[in-house]
């Protein structure tokens, strides 16, 4: 594997340059758990399709987090839809299908018919494929997606602020009679982290639950409400605890308001 230019500045005469008889593939890594911003440079997918096609080497692209939707109008910037990494120009992508796909944990292969067949021929193949539920999982998924049904993860991204902004408000409303004398819940405003090490630069608006006692630490806090059944995972911020309903379904919320009203 050979690198080719520079951390911040990279140009398709690097690559051009960089090509000689031992080559036999230009490979493009999507950062997708961290971003260079500033002085940056770096050819387009189809200037380096062109490329590589004319040398008669294959382009492949590492899409990382495995965007199936163009989630721009959601607030998530800069991730790599699938669909146009081929379109551009790609021979093979490779992405997650956890993370912005929202299925099990895997890796996934799209790309040229005969590339595909030719990797499922090879012996390693054996030894990383994938495990029966974890395949079935993959195809429910998918088959969402084709209904254009919304799975779980993307109905957390594309919830917006506002929306959240309602739950917190009837969560508090429903909960406050319960509560323990000095434990004390607000409505504050926050961001949601994408998660997975996808879309870094892109946090998501939302409201959030804060927490505090006059008697328990937010230590004390968070084991209690970790220790609940079923647990209740949140973070601790300036000596609050913060709890982000994004994560939370409708159907899960009445078990959120029992483990708080049990502190």
């Amino acid at each position: 594997m050979v690198e080719v230019g520079t951390t911040n500045r990279t140009r398709l005469s690097d690559y051009r340059k960089a090509l000689t008889e031992q080559t036999r593939l230009i490979m493009r890594v999507h950062t997708s758990n961290y971003r260079i911003v500033g002085f940056t440079k770096t050819p387009t997918l189809s200037e380096l399709a062109e490329l590589a096609h004319s040398a008669g080497l294959r382009l492949y692209e590492d899409a990382g987090s495995g965007a199936l939707i163009d989630l721009t109008a959601h607030g998530i910037g800069g991730e790599p839809v699938i669909r146009e990494s081929l379109e551009a120009g790609a021979d093979v992508v490779s992405f997650s299908g956890d993370k912005l796909l929202g299925g099990p944990q895997a890796g996934i292969i799209v790309g040229r018919s005969e590339l595909i067949e030719r990797m499922r021929a090879n012996p390693l193949y054996r030894a990383l494929r994938a495990d029966k539920i974890r395949l079935a999982a993959l195809e429910e998924t998918l088959e969402e997606y084709s209904r254009d049904v919304e799975v779980p993860a993307r109905r957390m991204i594309t919830m917006t602020a506002a929306e959240i902004g309602e739950r917190v408000d009837r969560l508090i409303a429903s909960t406050k009679k319960r509560l323990s004398a000095g434990l004390n819940l607000q409505k504050i405003e926050g961001e949601s982290a994408v998660g997975g090490g996808s879309a870094p630069t892109s946090p998501l608006p939302t409201f959030l639950i804060s927490v505090t006692s006059a008697s328990q630490t937010a230590n004390e806090i968070e084991r209690a409400l970790r220790q609940s059944d079923p647990p209740i995972i949140v973070r601790i911020v300036e000596d609050q605890i913060l709890i982000d309903l994004r994560t939370v379904a409708e159907s899960e919320q009445a078990e959120v308001e029992s483990a708080l009203a049990s502190l």
